[in-house]
């Protein structure tokens, strides 16, 4: 029997943008990220954009937390290398011998929390409790090193023990590749619901499907990798379906499905070059959800390439936007301020909203410009967590936005955040003693 909890809602939470913020281009596939490799970033106003998002969300009545920022440099990774002696010999030969290196160590990227873990809420879980998976990310270098971080800070917000679980990554190999909730979304008819769990991959590591086709750059999430989440979370089998990523989308710079879909609750927003399969990959959905569900709707919105080209909806991150269900019940979709700025992109969000036949009664546009450089947008820098009333009051304080908590941040961004941060800025020594003091801080912020 599917377990129904009525009280659970959907809490997001955010990553809070770090203070190394640059554009150092490390994500080959990621097309903002590359084209706007070299170029100065703005540490503190991406950070501040970030919490503003958060804090508007809070302001209409939904559920947001936020998860820390790692410490950085990853001495770590640079020690791995060979590098020895003091952090500060060790970033002075790194910024010399290998700068691609010190780069990596400096990464940001654990902003984008949507590649932090996979969870699954506790109405589906085979014990009963919302269980986590870190992301092994080891497509990227530079984001490989942030597993251990993620599970210290997952653990910290959501205690293990009566309510909460928590698995280690997925074991690495050649291909084996986890990108987290970026490739995965779940369907119910509202929160609490038994869901159906969506997950989309790249490439089959045993099949060797990637092989048959030709891509531009290469896929990050292993089929194989999916199917060990959902194993170790024990999802029912009938609540979970697989679908391969397209690699017209792959080639078009859709590194992940949430660059290409975005769905919440019982509605889908895609491309219609968003799967491999593509009318038969949506029919096959469908089945799968009206096989739990066969009386409940199912929004499936289809975007085709005649009303928004695929090059518009990845310069826009269209897709990247966040799909949240209001206090009222209807549904907003979060956007970048970009698409805006992408006419057909534009139309198609006024047509959206006019037409009225979907769930979806607004658009909200954001400043994100920041992480938007970086190649991140509204659904890449949030984790999605169903909680009950219960646990929700299991998770500290401390890490739930509301006026106090916003504003300590954002008075802890504006004293430890540089205005502005150039790659080569990274081999400065200063830095490692500005971070530090700024970890030690926020340690006293959260309490």
């Amino acid at each position: 029997m599917m377990r129904m909890d009525t009280d659970a809602v959907e809490v997001n939470f955010d990553g809070l943008v770090g203070p190394t913020h640059n554009y150092a281009g490390l994500s080959f596939g990621n097309v903002a990220s590359m084209k706007n490799r070299g170029q100065v970033a703005r540490p503190r106003e991406a950070a501040l954009q970030g919490l503003a998002k958060m804090k508007a969300l809070a302001d209409l009545g939904l559920a947001q937390g936020f998860i820390p920022p790692h410490p950085r440099p990853g001495m770590q990774l640079l020690r791995g290398f060979g590098f020895a002696g003091s952090d500060e010999a060790v970033i002075a030969a790194a910024s010399k011998a290998a700068p691609h290196l010190l780069a990596a160590a400096y990464s940001a990227s654990p902003m984008w929390v949507a590649n932090a873990a996979t969870v699954t809420p506790s109405s589906d879980s085979f014990d009963g409790k919302v269980h986590f998976t870190p992301a092994n990310l080891v497509s990227k270098l530079h984001r490989s090193q942030e597993a251990p971080q993620t599970e210290r800070w997952l653990r910290r917000i959501f205690p293990e023990g009566e309510r909460f679980a928590h698995h280690v990554p997925v074991p690495v190999g050649q291909g084996m590749g986890d990108e987290g909730a970026a490739n995965h979304t779940r369907f119910a008819p509202r929160a609490g619901m038994p869901g159906l769990h969506f997950f989309v991959y790249g490439h089959s590591v045993f099949a060797n499907v990637e092989d048959t086709r030709r891509l531009r750059f290469p896929s990050r999430q292993a089929k194989e990798a999916s199917e060990a989440v959902a194993r170790a979370h024990g999802i029912p089998s009938r609540q979970v379906h697989f679908e391969l990523q397209s690699a017209r989308a792959i080639s078009a710079g859709v590194f992940h499905n949430d660059v290409i879909s975005v769905g919440n609750d019982n509605v889908l927003l895609y491309h219609e070059a968003a799967f491999e399969h593509g009318a038969r990959a949506i029919k096959s959905l469908a089945a799968a959800y009206h096989a739990l569900y066969p009386s409940q709707p199912f929004h499936l919105i289809k975007v085709t390439q005649r009303r928004v080209p695929l090059v518009d909806a990845v310069r826009s991150y269209l897709f990247n936007s966040q799909l949240v269900t209001l206090p009222d019940g209807s549904m907003a979709l979060v956007t970048p301020g970009e698409c805006q700025e992408v006419k057909t992109v534009a139309a198609f969000l006024r047509q959206l909203v006019e037409d009225g036949r979907t769930p979806i009664r607004r658009v909200l546009s954001f400043d994100l410009r920041q992480s938007m450089r970086n190649g991140g947008g509204p659904a890449c820098l949030r984790l999605r967590v169903t909680l009950t009333k219960r646990e929700l009051a299991a998770v500290p304080g401390a890490f739930l936005i509301d006026d106090s908590t916003y504003g300590r941040l954002v008075e802890w961004v504006m004293r430890h955040y540089r205005e502005v941060l150039a790659p080569e800025q990274l081999s400065d020594p200063e830095l490692v003693a500005e971070l530090r003091a700024a970890m030690e801080e926020l340690e006293r912020v959260l309490g």
